[in-house]
């Protein structure tokens, strides 16, 4: 009880929190993008309880890796050397890693699954010839399997993301009790946001598209990380609202736009 409140009654501990948390919910925008886009493929009445079982276990999951700090730790120790000297930059520091630890491998395989599904479903956007069987098939079953597939896929992806999220954690304060505070509250956010962001993502084709380009963006980076190549965190997230400030304009042109052939009566084209 008495360190309690001794990390209460600490400005520096205070401060690490509310960085911390910070940091936890930008961290959490790239799980949501996913989770977002990936529950609106599923049936109406089941995207909602989708995106809650996402978020939920991305909680636990981040919640169980905080009670195996030790082992989280050592997952950046190299476990495979393939003994490779790479290209030095200009600081003659080698521009990748031959050498990857578990959290490597965990950020490769995490970016390929996503460059793989967003570019999966970019296709999907845009090829208009769908097969009409598709649209025969027992749409009861159909959703069951699409939402076990949705689920899955959800959680491969949080253990990429809470992998990469404590491990930022632990680099940022050494209180686990200031990182269980931080990865809660940042949870709570994402499970407040969820349902608007996937909303407003669904009824807006552009934002999917945009969406869909982060997540390429996102997987390249975690790959990129996985052989060494460190990007700061701040142009990604800099690049991702400038390209969402530019859409939100866009939208708001189009309908401005629309309001006004409304008014004349004619019908946008």
């Amino acid at each position: 009880m008495d360190s309690i409140m001794d990390l209460l009654a600490s400005p520096s501990v205070w401060a690490a929190l509310v960085t911390l948390i910070v940091m936890e919910v930008v961290l959490g925008i790239d799980n949501l993008i996913f989770i977002s886009i990936l529950s609106n493929k599923l049936p109406p009445h089941q995207r909602q309880k989708a995106r809650r079982i996402g978020i939920s276990l991305a909680l636990v999951m981040r919640l169980a890796l905080l009670t195996m700090i030790a082992w989280i730790v050592g997952l950046v120790h190299p476990v495979i050397d393939l003994g490779i000297t790479g290209p030095l930059d200009s600081h003659g520091v080698p521009a990748f890693e031959t050498a990857f630890s578990w959290r490597d491998l965990i950020l490769i395989a995490g970016g390929l699954f996503l460059v793989w599904k967003a570019t999966k479903e970019i296709h999907h956007s845009v090829d208009t010839h769908e097969s009409d069987d598709l649209l025969d098939k027992d749409s009861a079953s159909q959703a069951g399997i699409n939402f076990t597939s949705a689920i899955v896929q959800i959680l491969l992806l949080d253990i990429v993301f809470s992998v990469d999220s404590i491990l930022t954690a632990v680099g940022m304060t050494e209180h686990v009790e200031v990182m269980y505070v931080a990865v809660i509250v940042a949870v709570i956010v994402m499970l407040v946001a969820a349902d608007p962001l996937a909303n407003f993502i669904n009824g807006n084709p552009t934002v999917v598209m945009l969406a869909l380009g982060f997540l390429l963006m996102i997987g390249t980076v975690l790959i990129a990380e996985g052989f060494g190549a460190h990007i700061p965190k701040g142009y990604i997230y800099t690049a991702m609202a400038f390209s969402a400030g530019v859409e939100m304009l866009n939208i708001w042109s189009r309908r401005s736009r629309e309001k006004r052939l409304a008014a004349k009566g004619d019908t946008p084209h």
